[in-house]
């Protein structure tokens, strides 16, 4: 009986140490055009249910019509999350014209 105990709470924290970063790209008329690039931060609480802070890629790009927005879980986001248990859950913005 140990020894299944043993196996699932190995099983359960290796599935936790093989999750991966969240990232969703999308493009808006042709694309980045210049490089520039912007970054900012949404913040959400309860595992992204109750926004704080939400990032708007539109006036991020200002007025250029060209550009690509990224959204992410970076690495460090994660982290910030598991050391607060998902009551703290950011994310990262970037836009590049």
């Amino acid at each position: 009986m140990k020894k299944l105990i043993l196996n699932a709470a190995m099983m359960v924290m290796s599935t936790g140490l093989l999750t991966s970063c969240y990232t969703q790209t999308y493009t808006v008329g042709m694309g980045p055009q210049r490089g520039i690039e912007v970054k900012d931060r949404s913040h959400y609480l309860v595992y992204g249910l109750a926004p704080l802070k939400t990032a708007d890629p539109v006036k991020m790009a200002g007025e250029t019509e060209d550009y690509e927005v990224t959204i992410q879980h970076t690495f460090v986001d994660g982290l910030i999350n598991a050391i607060t248990f998902g009551l703290y859950t950011p994310t990262t913005t970037k836009v590049v014209k």
